[in-house]
C-alpha cells in the first residue's frame, strides 16, 4: 500500500487540471498579448481563470494578480506594498510562526530601514489580539499574519484581526498568507477586511509554478520586476497561460462540494489523532475538528529523530515531511515548534502528516499500524 501524506508540501493535480493544462500547451498555445486569434484565445484562458478565482472569494476579477506561486505572492505583498507605502510609515507587524517566504522578505525590509514587530503565539499557535492591538502604531503600514500555519495547522482569527486593524488604524493594510488555507476554508477578503491575500495552486491540486495575489482596490503596491507591463503593469512577462488555466480549474473544483471535501479531510485528521493516542511516546501538536486546519497533523515521537522515522516510513510507501518541505534543503530546528513550546528533546523528533482529497481512512490505519511496528525498533536502535 502507498499513502501520500505530504499534501501541505504539494498535491496530485485533479484530472480536469491536467486536461486544461495540456490543452493550453498543445492547442491554444498563443501568447495572450498577441493581437491575432490565437492570442485572443490564450487571453480568454487568463480571463476565465481570474473569473473562477474571483468567484471563490467574492471579489472583482481585476483584483486577482497571477504570480509564479506563494513565494512570489508573499514577496510582492510585503516588499511591493512596503515600497509603495513607505512615506506613510516604516513599521510592519508579523508573527513568530510565519513561513520563510514571509520571514525572509521581512528580513530584507529590515535591512532597508523598516522596523518589524514579531508577535508571540500561545501553545496552540494563536496570536494574542491584545498584543496585536498594543503593537499597532500611527506609522504601521502593514500587518502580515498567516491564516493557517503550515507545520501544525494552527488557524489564526483573521476576521477578528481584520476588524481590529481597521478600528485601530484604518490606513494599515492587512496581508494574509492563505497558502495553507485557500481551498480548505471559505474566505471572504472583503468581509474579513483583508487587503492582500497570497495563494499557491499546487496546494489545491493545481499545477506547480503558479499562484495569485489578491490585492484590494484600495491597496497600493509596486512591481518587483519591470518589462512589458502585463497584468496592469504590476507583473511584467508573458503570462503562464497553462498554469493559470490549471489554477482556475483547481480553484473551481476545490470549492465544488466543498463542505463534503472538508468533512472527509477533517475526519481523516481526527481519526489519525485518535489512533495516535494509542501509541506510546507520541505527542500530537495539532487540534481535532475545527479547532485547527482540516489537513494537518503534527506529531512528536520521543526517542526517534524525525529524519530517521521519515525514511523508515518512506520504505513502507508512506510519505510525510519533517518541518517545512519548502525549505527542506536547509534543515534547521523549526521556529514554529519552538514558538509553540514543543519540548526541546522533541524538536528534532516531529513529523507532519497532511491530507488531501484523494486520501482514505484505510491509508491512515496502514500508517498507524506501520508506526506501531517501527517505533519500538527505531527506539531500541537509537539508544545503542
Amino acid at each position: 500500500m502507498e499513502a501520500y501524506f505530504d499534501n501541505s508540501a504539494t498535491t496530485r493535480v485533479f484530472d480536469s487540471v491536467k486536461d486544461i493544462v495540456v490543452k493550453a500547451m498543445t492547442e491554444d498555445y498563443g501568447n495572450p498579448s498577441a493581437k491575432h486569434r490565437k492570442g485572443m484565445e490564450a487571453e480568454q484562458y487568463v480571463r476565465q481563470a481570474a473569473a473562477r478565482v474571483a468567484k471563490t472569494l467574492k471579489v472583482k476579477e481585476k483584483e486577482i494578480l497571477f504570480t509564479s506561486g506563494g513565494t512570489e505572492s508573499n514577496n510582492m505583498a510585503l516588499i511591493g506594498t512596503a515600497m509603495a507605502n513607505h512615506r506613510a510609515g516604516k513599521h510592519i507587524i508579523s508573527t513568530r510562526i510565519e513561513h520563510a517566504s514571509v520571514y525572509n522578505p521581512l528580513a530584507f525590509l529590515e535591512e532597508q530601514g523598516f522596523e518589524v514587530t514579531y508577535l508571540s503565539v500561545d501553545g496552540d499557535g494563536h496570536i494574542s489580539l491584545e498584543e496585536l492591538e498594543a503593537a499597532i502604531r500611527p506609522d504601521t503600514i502593514l500587518v502580515s499574519i498567516m491564516y493557517v500555519n503550515n507545520e501544525i495547522g494552527a488557524v489564526e482569527p483573521v476576521e477578528d484581526i481584520g476588524a481590529l486593524i481597521r478600528r485601530k488604524n484604518p490606513a494599515t493594510l492587512f496581508h494574509v498568507d492563505a497558502i495553507q488555507a485557500y481551498g480548505k476554508f471559505v474566505i471572504r477578503p472583503k468581509k474579513a477586511m483583508i487587503d492582500l491575500l497570497s495563494v499557491s495552486a499546487h496546494k489545491i491540486h493545481g499545477p506547480k509554478g503558479v499562484g495569485f495575489l489578491y490585492i484590494d482596490e484600495r491597496g497600493k503596491s509596486r512591481p518587483l520586476g519591470y518589462g512589458g507591463g502585463q497584468q496592469r503593469d504590476l507583473r511584467s512577462g508573458t503570462e503562464n497561460v497553462p498554469g493559470i488555466a490549471g489554477l482556475g480549474v483547481a480553484a473551481e473544483e476545490m470549492y465544488t462540494g466543498h463542505q463534503e471535501k472538508m468533512e472527509h479531510i477533517t475526519s481523516l485528521k481526527d481519526h489519525m489523532i485518535d489512533r495516535m493516542a494509542g501509541l506510546e511516546g507520541v505527542t500530537v501538536n495539532s487540534l481535532k475538528g475545527n479547532l485547527s486546519a482540516p489537513q494537518v497533523v503534527s506529531a512528536s515521537f520521543a526517542g526517534v529523530r524525525s529524519e530517521v522515522l521519515l525514511h523508515a516510513l518512506e520504505d513502507k510507501g508512506i510519505y510525510v515531511s519533517s518541518g517545512s518541505a519548502c525549505s527542506s534543503n536547509h534543515p534547521a530546528i523549526s521556529g514554529t515548534l519552538k514558538a509553540v513550546g514543543v519540548k526541546k528533546d522533541l524538536l528534532d523528533s516531529t513529523l507532519r502528516f497532511s491530507f488531501g482529497v484523494f486520501n482514505t481512512r484505510e491509508e491512515v490505519d496502514y500508517c498507524i499500524d506501520t508506526l506501531k511496528e517501527l517505533l519500538p525498533v527505531l527506539r531500541r536502535y537509537s539508544r545503542r
